[in-house]
């Protein structure tokens, strides 16, 4: 399931952005959870999760240039697409790597191209590749492939689907959590971070993965664990 995040303030544009993804992932056979936030304060204070983002710019308060800005401090890989009827200001979306803008009123063929581009981004995202460093040498996967990630004394370990042994590293699941910004982990404990694409079940404080791994998720982080994942899952953990 791919998660769209529309951030729009006015409800008639977000309802011909939701109308040309229902349609293009009929014609397109894809499987689309699209959400919508009317303001850039709240999808900045909440960080909802996505794969691809549609963002007004013209907003009151915060608008949406600000906005990706500061989403890209914490987040650099999420596809961006800008949607505006401010067209000159558009061609900023370079500072803050947008894949594309579309300018208002979208039409659908219009929209149907540059959804086109914007997947491929999404694709390039999903298949990003990360590199560490074992003492056995450097080891390239991709993070599609990372189940999870725990600590083992001062060292982390990265548990890659179809590897026998995790790949082990001395590093702080801080510096980990940071480096797989924009992509779909979340923190379980102060010991792990799961992949959520992974997650097959919740259930009490367990979060089972498609290898069959139990984690557990601590006390502290458990409710914004499971609001990530529910997110995540478009309602459906529990």
């Amino acid at each position: 399931m791919l998660r769209i995040l529309i951030v729009e303030d006015t409800p008639e544009e977000a309802a011909v952005l939701q109308a040309h993804l229902e349609r293009y992932a009929t014609e397109h056979g894809l499987d689309l959870n699209v959400a919508w936030l009317n303001n850039a304060l709240d999808f900045l204070e909440d960080r909802p999760q996505a794969d691809l983002i549609f963002m007004d710019i013209d907003m009151p308060g915060i608008n949406g240039l600000d906005a990706a800005r500061q989403l890209r401090e914490h987040d650099a890989m999420t596809p961006l697409v800008f949607v505006t009827n401010l067209a000159q200001y558009a061609v900023r979306g370079y500072e803050v790597d947008a894949v594309d803008f579309m300018v208002k009123p979208v039409r659908y063929a219009d929209f149907s191209m540059r959804m086109a581009r914007a997947l491929r981004a999404v694709d390039r995202t999903a298949r990003r590749s990360l590199t560490v460093k074992t003492r056995d040498g450097l080891q390239i996967f991709s993070a599609s492939d990372l189940l999870f990630v725990d600590t083992q004394g001062h060292d982390v370990a990265y548990h890659v689907a179809g590897e026998r042994a995790p790949f082990v590293v001395r590093d702080s699941l801080r510096n980990v959590e940071a480096e797989l910004s924009g992509l779909p982990f979340v923190r379980l404990s102060s010991s792990a971070l799961a992949n959520m694409a992974h997650v097959r079940r919740v259930r009490g404080d367990e979060v089972t993965l498609s290898d069959g791994t139990v984690l557990f998720m601590s006390r502290a982080k458990k409710r914004e664990a499971q609001a990530a994942i529910a997110t995540y899952l478009g309602g459906g953990a529990g």
